[in-house]
């Protein structure tokens, strides 16, 4: 397998409305620990992970810095300034990335740093199906089915769960590929997706490979995420 320069481009710009919080939840300290630092480490300590860099937003650059001297970081190379929306802070990143890196054969790896708990094996299993396939995409099978709604209070129909997935993050293209999508986005008029994988859906760009992912890489939304993270936590430790 060819060998590639793997960068983990971490997403922290969010400010955590739905947990209610005055601190966004990828800096709350749990245990001791902010959730973003647990999250830096986990690419830290993959051997095939060269460079980390951050998105948030400015009043939290000093933050980050200070947790990424902490931790002992020393694959943490800059912050990019965030967006107002998770893509827009992803497109701010790969941007920043393309005008920064120039090693060939670049590979970026788009992780929400409110996922602390991704294990090394999502990380490793990511670069091979990105290698082998050109993209990869984390993602679970589902479980379970899902109700159909409009309003969010009744149901017209149902999905069943055998074809669908659940998308976690790593989402993993070569930086050449996803400088093409940012191209071909700026000239079909978007400017707005839920994330860098629906974007590639809504490009036309298929298929998107499957990385399996883990239900312990779950994204910390609400407060009741907090209690089952520092349960995992614990017993990870």
């Amino acid at each position: 397998m060819k060998q590639s320069h793997n960068i983990a481009l971490i997403l922290a710009g969010g400010t955590g409305e739905r947990m209610h919080a005055v601190v966004p939840k990828q800096f709350m300290e749990i245990d001791g620990e902010s959730v973003l630092l647990h999250t830096m480490k986990a690419f830290q300590q993959h051997p095939l992970i060269h460079e980390i860099y951050i998105v948030c937003t400015p009043e939290w650059e000093d933050f980050v810095r200070s947790e990424a001297k902490l931790g002992e970081i020393n694959k943490f190379k800059a912050i990019v300034p965030a967006g107002e929306s998770s893509y827009a802070s992803a497109r701010n990143g790969i941007e920043h990335l393309l005008d920064t890196v120039k090693e060939p054969n670049t590979i970026v790896l788009v992780h929400d740093a409110v996922r602390p708990l991704i294990t090394q094996d999502i990380i490793s299993r990511n670069i091979a199906v990105c290698l082998t396939h050109g993209n990869a995409i984390t993602a679970l099978n589902s479980h379970e089915a899902y109700l159909v709604t409009a309003d969010g209070n009744s149901a017209d129909g149902f999905m069943p769960r055998e074809g669908l997935m659940r998308a976690q993050t790593p989402h993993t293209f070569p930086l050449a590929a996803l400088r093409q999508m940012l191209q071909l986005a700026e000239e079909r008029g978007i400017r707005e997706s839920q994330s860098i994988f629906t974007l590639a859906g809504e490009l036309g760009i298929a298929p998107l490979h499957i990385a399996q992912g883990d239900l312990c890489n779950f994204k910390i939304t609400e407060q009741s995420d907090i209690l089952i993270y520092r349960a995992l936590k614990t017993l990870e430790e």
